[in-house]
């Protein structure tokens, strides 16, 4: 065997290594070279650690590595890595492939090219503690590889998923009071990066899924929560993940995923990038389950968290710049800020929990939270501040739903009915809605029943009975429904052409909306209460809701 090597090196590979010596000064013909060198090699068997003339190869490569060619340090980095070097060695050549695949110039030539095989098998095959700082230079490498067109499907196929997320249990493994816990840091920032850019794809996203990524992407952040650039990377991971219901599912039974992320609002209250994302799985999580809302809501200082974010927040909204220039000096109306997007989701967040039956009660008594929504739509114009503003009048529903003691809503229901007031007359017919639906709420309350009737808004809900929708129409209709609770409203109905509109909502809804129909039908009978016949009460329209309502007890006997 070793005269055969022996006869392969000097006929085949000694020649080309000659050839490299001679053509320092042409980086082409050096490349070509080196091509023919890789798949000498790799015909000989030579490929690896037990070649016995591996130094004089590797002395030879070493000389040309300082020629600066991003196309010959690839062939020549793929050829070392093929030799599996180690040591400083192996640092120094993961260096040399990080400092290629950072140059976005270079592409092309890292795409079609086997780099990526030998990057994996650094991580695949060499020790973590011994090479941990080539690691971390290897990984960012594939890192910037993620990110080209290809590449991520090639690293799916060749199982880099799996390979990371073992890489990522290794880690884990090792605790605070290890030496190497710290400078393994680093090597998760770039390690959770890759994770987060292949989350994009579908077969990936399978992987992590078959492989529990969830629960070591919590382990790894509840143990890094002192490293911010590890958490922001990590977050980052799982605010992509939160957005299918499957990772939303497994995350929420990390039992303890909502006491690391509390930590790390509290830690890091003024780092946006990390708590806009932790406010945004939060927003998910609670999005999907009664039971995530209840654990979170139970978890200690979870809502005064949330309170003391929005107050945070709040005022660094108010400080911040409305507008920004362009190049040429014009001013551009800037909305959302930064700070206001944080408040956006917080009470997404708020909205969510307010739809668990004791979880909402509880936040209908708190002054604070009542305060916090009600200071929104005090500050903010629907016009400037869409989503925010209805963000908040759709919380200040749910949370009006709940009648219980101390019912915070209740106490500043006047005021609420004000800055409703302003919606209603916006040309956002979203934000109309919402306003509509929290005096469906407040409506049960005669000091709002009163207001209503004073400020004539019973004759925008008539007119919303024209929208022919039902989404439109629902709310409205409960509006009128509790005003002809009272006696002395319920003239208005005939007055401003109501019953001829409910009579056409029921027309047009009716067969297929029993909710909707029950509202107008009680709302009708509501109001004949107080008429003297049928024909005195609904005038015009009697005939035509006599044929309605026989029609419609028909389709019910057929039912």
């Amino acid at each position: 065997e070793w005269e055969e090597e022996d006869f392969f090196w000097h006929t085949k590979i000694l020649p080309i290594l000659r050839e490299l010596e001679k053509r320092e000064d042409n980086i082409e013909q050096l490349c070509l070279a080196c091509t023919k060198l890789y798949q000498a090699l790799d015909e000989g068997n030579m490929l690896g650690k037990r070649f016995k003339r591996r130094n004089t190869l590797l002395k030879t490569l070493y000389k040309l590595v300082d020629i600066d060619s991003d196309p010959l340090s690839l062939k020549l980095a793929k050829i070392i890595l093929a030799m599996k070097v180690d040591g400083k060695n192996l640092l120094s050549v993961c260096k040399l492939a990080f400092k290629i695949c950072r140059n976005k110039e270079n592409d092309f030539i890292i795409q079609n090219d086997t780099l990526l095989d030998h990057l994996l098998q650094v991580l695949w095959n060499e020790d973590l503690q011994t090479n941990n700082e080539a690691f971390v230079y290897c990984m960012a490498a594939i890192k910037f590889m993620s990110e080209k067109d290809r590449l991520p499907y090639e690293m799916i196929s060749k199982g880099a998923v799996e390979m990371f997320l073992e890489l990522m249990k290794q880690i884990n493994n090792i605790k605070e009071h290890d030496t190497y816990f710290y400078k393994l840091g680093q090597l998760l920032v770039q390690l959770t990066g890759t994770l987060r850019i292949l989350a994009d794809c579908a077969p990936a996203r399978r992987r992590l899924s078959d492989c529990a990524a969830v629960p070591e992407l919590c382990v790894a952040l509840e143990q890094r929560s002192s490293d911010k650039d590890v958490c922001f990377c990590i977050v980052r991971v799982l605010s992509k993940l939160s957005t299918y219901n499957d990772f939303c599912a497994a995350l929420a039974d990390c039992s303890r995923c909502y006491i690391v992320f509390l930590d790390l609002l509290n830690k890091y209250q003024k780092q946006q990038d990390l708590v806009i994302r932790i406010i945004f799985i939060l927003g998910n999580l609670t999005a999907k389950s009664d039971q995530s809302r209840e654990q979170f809501f139970k978890e200690k200082e979870s809502v005064s968290t949330l309170i003391s974010l929005f107050q945070t927040y709040y005022e660094l909204d108010l400080n911040a710049p409305t507008c920004h220039h362009d190049r040429k000096g014009k001013k551009h109306l800037k909305y959302p800020s930064e700070a206001e997007d944080v408040l956006i989701k917080l009470i997404r967040v708020l909205a969510n929990l307010a739809i668990h039956p004791t979880v909402g009660a509880a936040l209908a008594a708190a002054d604070p939270v009542v305060e916090l929504l009600v200071t929104v739509l005090e500050y903010k114009s629907v016009d400037a501040c869409e989503e925010l503003v209805i963000n908040a009048a759709t919380t200040i529903n749910n949370l009006s739903y709940y009648q219980v003691k101390n019912f915070a809503v209740q106490d500043k229901k006047l005021h609420i009915a004000e800055m409703l007031l302003k919606l209603l007359m916006s040309d956002n017919m979203d934000a109309v809605v919402e306003a509509v639906r929290v005096f469906g709420n407040l409506s049960q309350h005669h000091e709002i029943r009163d207001f209503i009737m004073q400020k004539k808004i019973y004759k925008f809900m008539i007119a919303l009975l024209d929208s022919k929708n039902r989404e439109v129409c629902f709310p409205a209709c409960g509006v009128l429904l509790n005003l002809t609770v009272d006696e002395d409203k319920r003239a208005f109905l005939m007055e401003e052409g109501g019953i001829g509109k409910l009579v056409d909502c029921l027309q047009d809804f009716g067969p297929a909306d029993w909710q909707l129909s029950c509202l107008i039908c009680k709302t009708l009978w509501n109001y004949s209460e107080s008429t003297a016949s049928a024909a005195a009460g609904f005038g015009g329209d009697t005939n035509t809701l006599l044929v309605l309502l026989t029609a419609l007890l028909g389709e019910t006997r057929s039912l």
